[in-house]
């Protein structure tokens, strides 16, 4: 990968950025003076939850940051939207430096650790590997021709730990491990083109969802902005290919560049 011209910012689309990990990493992005085309179907139209944070809020906080954020309402279901929205990107800038595929329903259902798969709801399905993978999949086959005229960074947000299953949920386990999959299938593909392909995968963090559930500062909870941190560092390392193909706890990321954690940013107004 190249880093982009000391001159010129970075050009980033983060999928799944109204709240949770992805608001976290579109705000770090920011900080940076990056353009983050931030997406998700949470929008001030349309509320589909009762948690703080839409994509118009993201992007607002994005340039009060020092970047730009441009908000774009967007279910990544809607193969058509997806499209339209790198056609935009390639309009607007010819190149992408950066996508990070982090759109994800998996919360959408409550998990019931214990519980056994054939007692679990199917509809945890579409909301993981639907919502989940293929939009990775579908955000990624779209960027790619941009990602090769900037040689850029293509990240996957998933799961690290390949020998246990995920909390006894066999849906969430298919999904993270095809998250994993994905981000060595990808980099394989486009290794030869300069793009850097890797996954990265946040410890527990203190989205929406957690403060909701758990309380203000959860024990043990890494801020949102962290796995944020860990990217950039990635994405301003110009030897980071040695990682193609990798899934990259944030913890070891935030290890080797000697990274510390900082109190978590409040959640993002507006339920």
């Amino acid at each position: 990968m190249s880093a982009p011209a000391e001159n010129s910012a970075p050009v980033a689309v983060v999928t799944g950025a109204a709240r949770g990990i992805g608001r976290g990493i579109a705000l770090v992005l920011g900080e940076a003076g990056a353009t983050v085309y931030v997406t998700d179907r949470e929008s001030r139209g349309h509320r589909h939850s009762d948690l703080p944070g839409t994509v118009e809020d993201t992007a607002e906080q994005v340039t009060a940051r020092g970047g730009r954020g441009i908000a774009v309402p967007l279910d990544h279901r809607d193969d058509a939207a997806v499209a339209a929205l790198f056609d935009r990107v390639r309009a607007e800038h010819g190149g992408l430096d950066l996508l990070v595929a982090n759109a994800c329903n998996g919360n959408a259902l409550p998990f019931t650790p214990g519980v056994p798969f054939w007692e679990l709801p199917l509809d945890h399905w579409p909301n993981l590997m639907e919502v989940g993978v293929r939009s990775h999949l579908v955000s990624a086959w779209h960027a790619a021709p941009l990602l090769v005229e900037r040689r850029g960074l293509l990240v996957v947000t998933g799961y690290a730990d390949e020998r246990s299953e995920v909390v006894g949920h066999v849906f969430f386990d298919l999904a993270m491990n095809g998250v994993t999959r994905l981000a060595r299938t990808l980099a394989h593909d486009l290794r030869p083109h300069g793009v850097t392909v890797l996954g990265l995968a946040p410890g527990f963090t203190a989205t929406e969802a957690i403060v909701a559930a758990l309380g203000a500062n959860p024990p043990g909870a890494d801020s949102q902005e962290f796995p944020g941190r860990a990217l950039r560092a990635l994405l301003e390392d110009p030897e980071v290919a040695r990682h193609s193909g990798r899934m990259l706890p944030v913890a070891e990321v935030a290890a080797e560049y000697g990274l510390t954690d900082v109190p978590a940013t409040p959640a993002a107004g507006g339920a």
